[in-house]
């Protein structure tokens, strides 16, 4: 897809701060970060939500979700804590519509977030 954004970072066409990359997984530092960890996991095929992952390719779903918890290793918040989020639709705040689980830690999170 090549007007989106998510897409064009996995082809690094668009440069971004990446912490893990494979040959179908991008993750990389949230522009805006929400806590002092803020990294985003993406695969690099396009898939609009999660439900649409879930439905095309199971197995890649599952290493999504591998990847967040190798990043929470890596970044030092597995210990402490953090939370995995994934928005689908933009009533629920997804903004661009290419599967992305957010990786967030490095200090307390509430719940609920609001």
């Amino acid at each position: 897809m090549s007007e989106c954004l998510f897409c064009a970072i996995g082809t690094g066409d668009i440069p971004a701060d990446i912490v893990f990359s494979d040959d179908a997984i991008v993750a990389f530092r949230d522009i805006s970060p929400q806590a002092p960890v803020h990294v985003l996991v993406i695969p690099r095929a396009h898939h609009a939500n999660a439900a649409e992952l879930a439905a095309a390719d199971p197995a890649l779903a599952a290493a999504l979700l591998e990847t967040t918890g190798r990043v929470a290793r890596q970044e030092g918040i597995a210990e402490t804590g953090y939370r995995v989020v994934t928005n689908t639709g933009e009533g629920a705040g997804q903004s661009v519509q290419h599967i992305h689980f957010h990786v967030l830690g490095g200090r307390a999170l509430a719940w609920p977030p609001g």
